[in-house]
């Protein structure tokens, strides 16, 4: 059985799927438009949910945004009758798992909504203990980092560059904490708009704003009693760090338009890519601020620095893109994993994990292939039959860097 949202305004096709669902087993929660959605979704958590598109007040497409800033666990099924590929294609890159065109059979509804309650299980499943796989000396030191601070309280700032896997460790250290029943959310402060980020993590109360029609917790109330990653911290607005700063401080949250604080109870995980103490030098960020998210400071390095934690970490991944995928790709062939070792990854983990799940996909056997392996890797072993030397940068690297 599983925990759905459906999220429509038409009520006799509410009326109908719920019931085609409860006869299936699951149990149904039902919205009517996007922000009734988002209220539902904040105070509970579901397996999967599936939204109509075109509705009054906040479109499913408004909602898919706005819900996939805070959490990318629960699977979002998009549902229209007046859908394209174009239209498809689109809310896959947004987040959306699946798109089915209306009217839709009950068959096709059961096999997407299958699909996504297999991809929910995949994704539950230990990923965040595939960061520290390995024996290098870094992997070693994630491993009793995490093992010395989850079960404290300890405000923790994770740095490192992008597709490290910082939320992926945000989430082990969760897991591991006495906080592991309760709820995990994280904002990702640099994809918020700066004028949404105080209502979102604060709340508002009704009329505080031109349609504040109700008044509404935020994510610090949403944590309450677990844990609140703040990704991308660095790019949250100067004007929102003193009251952050404050809310550390007191462990209280005042909602806007409020004239009473709400005690909290959280644990705040901060992640970023830039250097805050640079942000610091110039103004972009609070000393104070980061001296009170730094209580614990874990850096996590980058995949080419630990290049003999490749073989145990595609083995990991690539065994969850087979489970994701429905394949029985158990094994990486000697030319496919020296490609894998020779590439400078500066897309890091994310990029190998996108790398490995693209090679499953166009996997015929057993085994993954260097001829399954994207067409820029494929292209290092061409350079290196013709002896051609192969340099690799990061993005950004000046050309007196490189010079």
């Amino acid at each position: 059985m599983a925990k759905l949202l459906l999220v429509d305004d038409d009520l006799q096709i509410t009326d109908s799927t719920q019931r085609l669902l409860a006869l299936e087993g699951h149990e149904v929660t039902v919205a009517h438009d996007g922000a009734e959605a988002l209220e539902k979704a904040r105070a509970s958590n579901f397996d999967v949910i599936l939204t109509d598109v075109r509705m009054p007040h906040m479109t499913g497409i408004e909602f898919l945004k706005t819900f996939t800033l805070v959490s990318r666990e629960t699977p979002v099924i998009l549902m229209t009758a007046y859908g394209t590929i174009e239209d498809a294609v689109w809310a896959m890159k947004l987040g959306a798992v699946d798109f089915l065109q209306k009217p839709f059979k009950r068959q096709q509804l059961l096999s997407s909504l299958g699909g996504a309650l297999a991809r929910k299980r995949v994704s539950a499943q230990p990923v965040a203990s595939g960061l520290a796989l390995g024996e290098s000396e870094s992997a070693v030191r994630l491993r009793k980092v995490v093992e010395q601070v989850a079960p404290t309280t300890a405000t923790v700032l994770l740095t490192g560059e992008s597709g490290t896997g910082k939320e992926v460790l945000a989430r082990t250290i969760h897991e591991r904490s006495a906080r592991a029943k309760a709820k995990f959310i994280a904002l990702n402060c640099a994809a918020m708009p700066a004028n949404l980020i105080e209502s979102e993590l604060f709340g508002y109360e009704k009329g505080a704003f031109t349609g504040a029609t109700q008044s509404r917790e935020g994510l610090f109330e949403a944590a309450n009693g677990g844990t609140l990653l703040l990704d991308e911290i660095g790019d949250m607005p100067m004007s929102l760090q003193a009251t952050l700063l404050r809310t550390l401080q007191e462990r209280e949250v005042r909602r806007v338009g409020a004239t009473q604080a709400r005690k909290i109870d959280v644990r705040v995980i901060a992640a970023t890519h830039r250097d805050l103490r640079e942000g610091v030098r110039q103004g972009t960020f609070r000393e104070d601020l980061l001296f009170r998210l730094e209580v614990v400071s874990i850096g996590i390095p980058p995949l080419r620095e630990r290049k003999e934690d490749i073989l145990p970490l595609a083995r990991h991944l690539l065994a969850l893109a087979s489970a994701r995928h429905g394949k029985n790709v158990t094994a990486i062939s000697q030319d496919a994993l020296r490609l894998l070792q020779m590439h400078s990854w500066p897309g890091n983990i994310r990029e190998l994990s996108n790398v490995l799940e693209r090679g499953v996909v166009f996997a015929n056997g057993e085994a993954l292939l260097a001829s399954d392996l994207p067409p820029h890797l494929v292209a290092l072993a061409k350079s290196e039959e013709r002896g051609d030397e192969v340099v690799s940068f990061r993005v950004g690297t000046s050309l007196r860097e490189i010079e």
